[in-house]
């Protein structure tokens, strides 16, 4: 089975890139952030007509999460995270898929920091973290798929000092997911590639993609029952090098 992440960027801009990677990938489950869709507006026709079953909360403008499947039934049984009802953002969907708790999400940017907006960052991943280890304690499979807006460690993200202020890259966040992986979770792309994890986002300044000044923050954890069968992970690069393409690329992996 293989699943992938996807933060594509606005669903409806980049259909066609899409469709096409769908079609090529042939992933089983996919997690899509950032549709910038209302409700309404998300692209559930052309989906279904390329064989994708779909889940999804939509925001206008912003945000949003979907799950898809391809020939398989998605059982939702979450559409916000836990812990803040007041919170109204669309940042994360849960569906059951072949007998796999999917949790898709899209953690805040952060940005500027320090402020509110980093503390709302903070907040939230807080609230992760403590759903993710009920999570845990469910004997349930488990993944957790989509954009952290998080790098790691310093060997995830190019040499250089461009983001030494950017919120991705602060020692709280970095440190709450790494309370995640304490946990029991396992970083798939860090555990198939312990020396050269891929990128998994390039800016769209200043010739980054180009240059390969990425950073890696769209990351697939998997609870010990997945992580057992994890057999390879990667990152579908040349999605990023099409015309009008997202900043993300689809980061995958599969499992036995």
């Amino acid at each position: 089975m293989k699943i992938a992440t996807f933060n594509v960027n606005n669903v409806n801009k980049r259909l066609p890139i899409l469709l096409a990677w769908l079609k090529t990938a042939r992933p089983d489950i996919v997690c899509l952030q950032e549709l910038k869709a209302a409700e309404a507006d998300f692209p559930e026709a052309a989906l279904r007509k390329a064989g994708y079953a779909a889940a999804w909360v939509g925001q206008k403008s912003w945000n949003g999460v979907a799950v898809l499947a391809r020939r398989r039934e998605i059982v939702v049984t979450r559409r916000r995270l836990p812990g803040a009802p007041h919170d109204k953002q669309s940042r994360y969907i849960e569906a059951a898929v072949a007998g796999i708790i999917v949790g898709c999400l899209y953690a805040p940017n952060g940005n500027p920091q320090p402020g509110p907006k980093f503390d709302d960052k903070l907040a939230w991943l807080k609230r992760l973290n403590r759903h993710a280890a009920t999570l845990l304690k469910s004997g349930a499979p488990v993944v957790l798929a989509g954009d952290f807006n998080v790098v790691p460690t310093p060997a995830d993200i190019y040499p250089g000092k461009s983001w030494d202020k950017d919120a991705l890259v602060q020692p709280a966040p970095r440190k709450l997911f790494a309370a995640l992986l304490r946990q029991g979770w396992t970083d798939a792309l860090r555990h198939c590639h312990p020396e050269d994890a891929p990128y998994t986002f390039w800016s769209y300044w200043r010739n980054r993609f180009e240059r390969d000044a990425g950073l890696r923050i769209d990351h697939l954890l998997l609870d010990p029952s997945l992580a057992a069968r994890l057999k390879r992970a990667g990152v579908d690069r040349k999605v990023r090098e099409a015309p009008e393409a997202s900043d993300h690329a689809p980061a995958w992996i599969v499992i036995e």
